[in-house]
Order: structure tokens, then sequence, then C-alpha cells
């Protein structure tokens, strides 16, 4: 009897298909087509960003900036002891130094005598205590022609700008636009000219007072101080 093949567990017979042949192999179904999209809705990748050198170097200066300034607010709060270099300290100029009023005569009293006040148009300064305030104001007496004493403040009526007595005829017409023969009070403040030749409204209707306005846009004349003479002695008694 010829032997017979075993048959092998592991691969067992085929089973006979009608319409196909054995050992042949059944072809595998191939995968659907993917579809196909437009280009323009296809997704499109982010790009990569990077952080410029530019930005971090501002940030980088804004931060050091901000740190000094810190500490310098914090060490100018400290106390400094160091001396000012001389170098750097500018000496005020004579225009911007004080004048000094120590030694000046103060009213009411004495304030000048005849024998400095012989020349027409001579003047002299000196203070003058206000009795309702008790401030010292400046003021100035002018020998007039005629030979009379004229005293007067020289802080403008109802403002804080002290008056000159302009005796630069050419300073009068340069400054002031004003053309003039003899000596002027002026305003700096507001280029009024009062002239002492002449009379003005007063501190009311009935009254005249030197130092009529011929130029600029002043109140009145400047505030009156009566002046006496006593043999040689010039004094100044009250303010209007």
């Amino acid at each position: 009897m010829p032997d017979e093949k075993k048959a092998d567990p592991f691969k067992p017979k085929q089973p006979s298909i009608p319409g196909v042949q054995p050992g042949e192999a059944k072809p595998k179904p191939e995968p659907p087509p993917l579809p196909e999209f437009p280009e323009e809705l296809l997704p499109v990748a982010a790009p990569k960003r990077s952080v410029p050198w530019t930005a971090v170097a501002t940030i980088g200066a804004i931060l050091t900036v901000g740190g000094l300034l810190y500490w310098s607010r914090g060490s100018s709060t400290q106390p400094s002891h160091a001396a000012p270099d001389a170098a750097t300290v500018a000496p005020a100029s004579a225009a911007d130094r004080p004048v000094p009023n120590r030694n000046l005569p103060v009213g009411p009293g004495r304030i000048a005598s005849t024998d400095e006040m012989k020349d027409p148009w001579s003047a002299k300064r000196f203070l003058f205590r206000d009795p309702l305030s008790a401030e010292s104001l400046p003021a100035l007496v002018v020998r007039l022609p005629g030979g009379d004493y004229w005293g007067f403040s020289l802080r403008e009526p109802f403002g804080t700008c002290e008056l000159e007595f302009v005796t630069d005829l050419q300073k009068l017409q340069s400054e002031y636009n004003f053309r003039a023969s003899h000596p002027m009070v002026g305003d700096p403040c507001n280029h009024t000219v009062y002239d002492l030749t002449k009379y003005g409204g007063g501190s009311s209707n009935d009254d005249l007072v030197r130092g009529l306005i011929v130029q600029g846009t002043g109140i009145r004349p400047p505030m009156a101080i009566e002046i006496r003479v006593e043999g040689k002695d010039i004094l100044a008694a009250r303010m209007e």
C-alpha cells in the first residue's frame, strides 16, 4: 500500500471552489483614491515666529534706562555734603544784584539837603514807610526848574512795577518812543510816560497831582509824597 502524505495540521487543505484554479491568489482590492481639494482650501502651516534682535535690544535698553533713573532718583534724596564746583557757579551780574537800601534815608523825616539838590532836575532816592502797610516803598524827590521839590512813590499806581526817572532823552526816544525836551518819569513795564511839569487827576477828581500821563496806558500820575523844606533840610511828610 503506497504511503499516504500525512495532513499538516498547521496547513489545512484548501477547499475546492468552482471556477477557481487551485493555487490562484485572489487579488486584494485597491483602496479608493483620496478626494482632491483646491490648493486655496488646503491648510497652510503657520510660519515659525522668531523674536527679532531689534526688539530684544529695545527692551533691554528700556530696562537699563529705567534702572538708571530709579537709581539716580534714590541717590538724589541723599544729602550732599560736597562743595559746589567753583567753575560751575556763575557770579551774579551787577544788574541781577539787589540794590542796597540800607544807606537810603527813610521817611517820614529828613531825606536830603538843599545843598545836595541845587541844580534843576537833580534827584535823590529814598524810602518812605507806608503807615497803613508798614512797607518801605522806593521813592524819589526831584527839584523842578522853578525851584520846587516834588516827591513821589516809585511804585506804579495800583501795580508792582518800579518807575524810573529818565534823564537821558535819547533813551526816552529809543525805549519809550517818546520825544521830550526835559527828563520824564517812565514805566518800563507798560512804557507809560509821566510829565512832572504838568498836573493830572489824583486820588479824586478834585485832586491835581504832578505827573500827567503824556503817553501810555497808565491809570493816574505817580502817588505823591508831600515835601517840606525847613532851612537846608528837605523832609518827606506824608503820602497822599
